[in-house]
């Protein structure tokens, strides 16, 4: 028994291959949202890279353009088919070419979906690539005077005062890294020099923070040296003043934009897969209508629309018949193979009479 069989006399036809016809059209449009975001999220990534760890992927952006570029052409395509069903003269060219068509659109549905899910998934491959990243960037910030690093003070920087974030994890990563180049370091002075060799490594580490840790909120003076010191200051506690420096690490920070953008995305494509599958069931009922037509030579008469010629189940079961088959002719092809060489590799042997 054929799956969702509907009757179809020619006004019915006609209606459905018009509708099908509009709605591949706004799918191209649909193509194309999918596409701009890819890109979006290609340059957004792209941004920020010297904040992202070399393993960084760019696999989410990539697929989206990807997927972006076969719906245009597919659903053109298969607006051109809708049109040129009206006229039978016309659809008799893309008959052999329908049933390679929609077994292409559904594997690209299948993907479309899979895309989908990437868009959600990818929160902790992100996470790693951002911890890793922030943290390498963050002990390059002194080195303003290295060629290839000169730019990193000032996007990290940009980016503590863009996402008013501070440090990786929050405010204390940068007391654990030399933030302030030797160039500007008094090693005349004492302090300097305790200071140096009080750690092992020999690096002049500081509670301080950058200028850009700064919370322009803050009713007081910021207060980026000795940040932890409480008396050092005047009615100073670091611990309740949460308006001085920003809290919120710069991977939380750039994980949640990162993240709601792609969920956001990831939404959406969802909605494309769906209005994608609703066209690939009506593309497949228009096809099968038409191939039903008891006599061509009647535009008039009625006919019948199905997605399976047979249920399911059965659909399924045929299917796994087939494969069976082309392994065993595989097989057999294979065995045949292996015998002839078997016997080509024998030498006759030649009687010699004396």
């Amino acid at each position: 028994m054929a799956l969702l069989k509907v009757k179809f006399n020619q006004k019915k036809r006609v209606k459905l291959a018009q509708g099908l016809w509009l709605m591949n059209w706004f799918s191209v449009f649909a193509g194309i949202i999918v596409f701009s975001m890819g890109l979006f999220l290609k340059i957004e990534l792209r941004k920020r890279s010297e904040v992202m760890d070399n393993s960084e992927s760019h696999f989410v952006p990539n697929s989206l353009i990807l997927m972006g570029i076969l719906s245009c052409a597919f659903n053109g395509f298969a607006g051109k088919i809708c049109y040129d069903s009206l006229d039978p003269a016309k659809f008799a060219k893309w008959k052999p070419l329908l049933k390679p068509y929609l077994a292409l659109c559904f594997f690209f549905n299948i993907l479309l979906f899979f895309v989908a899910l990437i868009c959600f998934l990818m929160r902790g491959s992100l996470e790693s690539t951002l911890a890793q990243g922030l943290k390498n960037s963050m002990k390059f910030y002194r080195d303003t005077d290295t060629p290839g690093r000169c730019f990193m003070k000032k996007t990290i920087d940009m980016l503590q005062i863009e996402f008013k974030c501070c440090g990786n994890n929050g405010f204390k990563d940068w007391f654990e890294i030399q933030w302030i180049s030797n160039r500007y370091l008094d090693f005349s002075s004492k302090e300097v020099k305790d200071r140096i060799k009080s750690n092992v490594d020999g690096r002049y580490l500081v509670d301080g923070v950058p200028f850009s840790c700064c919370n322009p909120s803050s009713p007081r003076p910021c207060i980026q040296y000795q940040v932890t010191n409480n008396s050092a200051h005047y009615s100073y506690d670091y611990q309740t003043e949460e308006l001085n420096l920003w809290r919120r690490g710069c991977r939380e920070a750039l994980l949640h934009y990162y993240s709601s953008m792609m969920s956001s995305m990831g939404a959406i494509v969802l909605l494309v897969w769906l209005f994608e599958m609703v066209v690939m069931v009506g593309l497949r009922l228009l096809h099968t209508s038409l191939e039903s037509i008891a006599n061509p030579e009647d535009p008039e008469c009625e006919s019948e629309g199905w997605i399976l010629e047979n249920s399911l189940k059965d659909t399924l079961k045929s299917a796994l018949e087939n494969l069976k088959k082309i392994g065993k002719f595989n097989q057999v092809q294979a065995d045949g193979e292996g015998a002839e060489g078997e016997e080509g590799g024998k030498t006759p042997a030649i009687a010699t009479v004396s």
